[in-house]
């Protein structure tokens, strides 16, 4: 845990402050009503914060376990090549980032919420691969991995489709726009990012 901290401070705070507020979430309906991103609301001028406060908070026990481990696997090694504070711009950017096309487009659906850390989560995983592009990644349930450029590639061609075909209450326009988010971030804030990640090959 020391190793951690000393590692990684603003990888380790945003990861106890999730998951404090999601599990405080879990057991007060206020604060999750209070959090929770509404598109036609924000669109209009209210609430506006809950576009950062929505993304430290989750639905239920599985998605708060799965944005969590995936955040573990990645997170703090990447805030080791990548920088404290770069790190800490790199969440909060693509958190914003990651909910503005969903803001838009439900901006007319007063009955539609969204909440949780994919989208920022997305850009960690992303900016991650940029750093490492031929290591290796895959999913729970796959007996097998892949190099994680193709694993990047997959990832998008499915949240395109997904997110203009699916119908299962997963907002994977924002898993799209965290991912490609942090890629621009990433280049933004580690100028020599693109060299490093063709050198790789």
């Amino acid at each position: 845990m020391i190793e951690y901290l000393t590692l990684a401070p603003v990888a380790s705070f945003i990861f106890v402050l999730t998951l404090g507020t999601s599990l405080l979430a879990f057991s007060n309906q206020n604060i999750y009503a209070k959090f929770i991103l509404n598109p036609y609301e924000v669109s209009r001028g209210y609430r506006v914060y809950t576009i950062i406060t929505s993304g430290l908070i989750h639905a239920d026990w599985n998605h708060l376990f799965f944005n969590m481990l995936s955040y573990y696997f990645f997170a703090f090694q990447l805030e080791a090549v990548l920088g404290h504070w770069q790190f800490g711009v790199l969440y909060l950017a693509t958190m914003i980032l990651a909910d503005l096309p969903s803001i838009y487009k439900h901006k007319e659906d007063s009955w539609y919420n969204t909440l949780g850390a994919s989208g920022a989560i997305s850009a960690v995983i992303f900016s991650a691969i940029l750093f490492n592009p031929k290591g290796q990644m895959g999913l729970i349930f796959l007996p097998f991995m892949i190099p994680a450029w193709i694993f990047g590639i997959l990832y998008l061609v499915y949240c395109h489709f997904a997110s203009k075909h699916a119908r299962d209450n997963i907002n994977h326009d924002a898993h799209l726009f965290g991912a490609l988010s942090g890629i621009l971030i990433t280049i933004i804030l580690h100028h020599g990012i693109i060299n490093e990640f063709i050198a790789q090959f």
